[in-house]
């Protein structure tokens, strides 16, 4: 671990971060990504709980901030803490979800801040969409569905019922007789998955 060791500019939690990622990465150990997220998990849900103010959206912000973290995991570099790059990516997924949602709900002068006492501020401008943006939404989500029939059925299934059928976690849970830790860990997977047979048509999502 001599990489890690030559960062002194890192603190102790920060290095030993950077050795997950490293194993992560580099090792592919799969229990490296698990400690990751459960180290991180609380403190991204509460902080985006504050941002959007609703549980659920809150639970699936969270997801999709360790879905994208974790594509772009090669991509991170130790000049400064994985925390900080993390609460960065999930901050402005949560902007962009913020936008899309047309809620003016922050101004320049709002601040959120991670574990390591890091600051962000950020501006949310509320733009109704046009009769162009809502009928070019309305192809996105026919387009989306059509990837979803590329997951296994039980991705499928649970996709459908928590995004097209809106239901909560707890229904889900009851509906198909799963855990409901089984149901969010099988919906990040799902999205790991969509997001991997998406990204090569981004340009027209």
């Amino acid at each position: 671990m001599e990489k890690e060791k030559s960062m002194p500019h890192l603190s102790e939690k920060a290095q030993k971060d950077y050795e997950l990622v490293q194993r992560a990465t580099k090792g592919k150990d799969q229990q490296a990504f698990s400690d990751l997220m459960e180290k991180y998990k609380d403190p991204i849900y509460y902080m985006l709980l504050k941002m959007v103010n609703n549980n659920d959206d809150a639970e699936d912000l969270t997801l999709e901030a360790f879905g994208k973290a974790f594509n772009k995991l090669n991509q991170y570099t130790p000049n400064f803490a994985f925390s900080t790059w993390l609460f960065k990516i999930a901050t402005n997924n949560c902007i962009d979800f913020l936008r899309k949602k047309k809620k003016n709900v922050m101004s320049i002068d709002n601040r959120v801040s991670n574990n390591d006492g890091d600051e962000f501020m950020f501006e949310i401008k509320s733009d109704g969409m046009t009769p162009e943006e809502i009928t070019v939404n309305e192809q996105k989500i026919q387009l989306i569905r059509k990837y979803v029939k590329k997951l296994k059925p039980r991705y499928q299934i649970l996709v459908e019922m928590r995004y097209f059928k809106e239901m909560s976690y707890e229904e889900i849970s009851i509906e198909l007789n799963l855990p409901l830790g089984t149901v969010k860990a099988q919906l990040f997977r799902a999205r790991e998955f969509l997001y991997n047979i998406m990204k090569h048509s981004f340009e027209t999502i």
